[in-house]
């Protein structure tokens, strides 16, 4: 990480990581402990945006499964993560980190609109932008959303927190004999079918050269130790 000395970062966040071991919505013992982790982070100088999921409130491939139409319920997934977006900005200002949600769906009584110069205003200002709502359109996954923000702000590189310490060759939970990678093409992801991100996500960020770095954030001071190069993460890129 050290190599690649990052000055602006975009942080993909599931929805599962925000509810910590309660099985569902908002443990804010977790995201307390995300956020002071983000605040560190900040005083090494880089700039920092995040797109969170919503997996712990709505999944909406599940929704259609149960029979609820498929845009349908990813529309009413987009709106979970403008609600755990509002909980990390919450917890964030709390903490006294300047933040802002901008939405891809326009909700102006709650958060900004999605407007890309004004993104890039707010991180010149030393804001954290949390990005919302997904693309805006069905179809998309957040992991789409966090590549596809992450080349409009001009970042350095995505970091992902799995519950992994980086890419294996199988489930190192399921084969303890799982070949972990250090660093991996964006090809290879996709040829070996490594479901780290959907398809569209790494394809998208392989026509741009954007690296990835995958790491563990089930750990003390996730982001921060990454970006000092204290902890094992793999590199995709």
């Amino acid at each position: 990480m050290k190599n690649i000395n990052p000055k602006r970062i975009l942080y993909k966040i599931s929805g599962e990581c925000l509810m910590g071991n309660t099985g569902y919505g908002h443990d804010f013992d977790t995201i307390k402990a995300l956020c002071i982790d983000i605040k560190q982070a900040l005083t090494l100088g880089i700039e920092i945006c995040i797109v969170v999921g919503g997996g712990n409130i709505y999944r909406g491939a599940k929704a259609e499964q149960a029979g609820i139409e498929r845009t349908t319920g990813d529309y009413m997934g987009m709106l979970a993560t403008v609600m755990n977006a509002m909980a990390l900005q919450n917890v964030l200002e709390q903490s006294g980190v300047a933040t802002r949600v901008l939405s891809a769906i326009p909700m102006a009584s709650i958060c900004e609109p999605y407007i890309r110069r004004k993104a890039v205003r707010h991180l010149e200002k030393g804001r954290v932008v949390i990005f919302a709502a997904g693309t805006g359109n069905p179809f998309f996954t957040t992991d789409t959303t966090a590549t596809l923000r992450a080349m409009e702000m001009g970042c350095d590189i995505l970091v992902k927190g799995t519950s992994v310490d980086g890419i294996y060759s199988e489930d190192p939970k399921k084969n303890p004999n799982a070949i972990r990678y250090e660093h991996i093409s964006h090809k290879d992801v996709i040829e070996k079918q490594l479901k780290i991100m959907d398809i569209s996500a790494i394809s998208l960020a392989s026509d741009r050269g954007l690296k990835i770095a995958v790491f563990c954030i089930k750990q003390d001071m996730p982001l921060t130790n990454l970006l000092q190069g204290n902890a094992p993460f793999t590199i995709v890129g």
